[in-house]
């Protein structure tokens, strides 16, 4: 597909009929081949000495995060210090690679972390997507004046199924600009699809390019509030949609699968298929994000069996 993709790619202009002509232009995904894929990768097993390298990976991969009306300044600061110290009965344990909260929680998460681990903020309208463009990119700039090393914004998926791909287009660029510092440097934008509600593997190809063409740093599948949120074949779409892209731009652009990812399994999983699809450049934290809000404890879990010979108790580690 990349050849294709790549000769195409040098005629798209930030116009709607060129954008949808390219987007209408992608090879169609295989769903029964899409999936049949993703299942036998996820039937593969690694070996002792590789499980404890990928688990201490997938915790450098966790974006540790809560996004609850209820989330209190107390709340944020304890899920901070866990992402400091997953577990400060191990010092070897690795630091996870985010803390992800709402914007107004921004400082709170910093004033623990400093720069050892990002804090990440979702915005524009989290999670529905749905407001003027003045109330998404306030809320993007309001967030990154917080300290937010990176933003995880939605796209608006009324706009998308609509064909309004420009619209899209030109609301992730106009964010994009809007985590820019006084310095010139940017946050990191992520850009959530819900994937959930994109209804076709199509859309998730088109959702993903749509944004890398746009200018996003990763792209995310999902805000956790909508099932079916992350699954294998939607990351392996998009895996292959970043994979294809970096062929004909040469840039490279991380991948967050995001819900419904809770046991350190279903996390290797997800490496297995990162190593096989896009190779070990995404095998690192700032190309590959898990967003969860409960999978870091099972990595804990299996991590602490595997250096101890027993499984902790289920309330060794905190709950978040």
């Amino acid at each position: 597909m990349a050849t294709t993709a790549l000769a195409a790619y040098s005629e798209v202009t930030a116009s709607d009929a060129s954008l949808r002509r390219f987007l209408h232009g992608l090879p169609g995904v295989d769903q029964v081949g899409a999936e049949a894929r993703a299942a036998g990768l996820g039937t593969r097993s690694i070996k002792t000495t590789s499980k404890a390298w990928a688990l201490d990976l997938a915790i450098r991969m966790v974006d540790l995060t809560t996004l609850e009306g209820q989330d209190t300044p107390g709340k944020v600061r304890a899920l901070a210090n866990k992402a400091l110290r997953p577990d400060p009965a191990d010092p070897t344990c690795p630091s996870v690679a985010a803390v992800c909260v709402y914007g107004d929680l921004v400082g709170e998460v910093k004033a623990i972390v400093g720069d050892e681990v990002n804090v990440a903020a979702v915005a524009t309208a989290f999670p529905s997507g749905r407001a003027s463009m003045d109330v998404k990119l306030a809320d993007t700039r309001d967030a990154v004046a917080n300290g937010a090393d990176e933003i995880d914004m939605v796209i608006d998926r009324g706009a998308f199924l609509a064909g309004r791909y420009l619209q899209v287009f030109e609301e992730i660029v106009a964010t994009r600009e809007a985590c820019r510092r006084p310095d010139g440097s940017h946050a990191h934008l992520k850009v959530i699809f819900e994937t959930g509600e994109l209804q076709t593997y199509d859309n998730v190809r088109r959702a993903s390019w749509l944004a890398m063409l746009a200018g996003t740093d990763f792209i995310k599948t999902s805000t956790g509030k909508v099932q079916p949120a992350a699954t294998l074949p939607v990351t392996l779409v998009m895996l292959e949609a970043v994979r294809d892209f970096r062929e004909a731009t040469g840039v490279q652009v991380g991948v967050k699968p995001a819900g419904g990812i809770r046991t350190a399994k279903d996390a290797i999983k997800y490496l297995v298929m990162v190593n096989e699809v896009v190779g070990d450049d995404w095998l690192d934290p700032d190309w590959f994000r898990f967003g969860a809000s409960t999978l870091l404890n099972d990595l804990l879990m299996q991590r602490t069996k595997m250096t101890t010979g027993r499984y902790s108790g289920p309330d060794y580690f905190t709950l978040d």
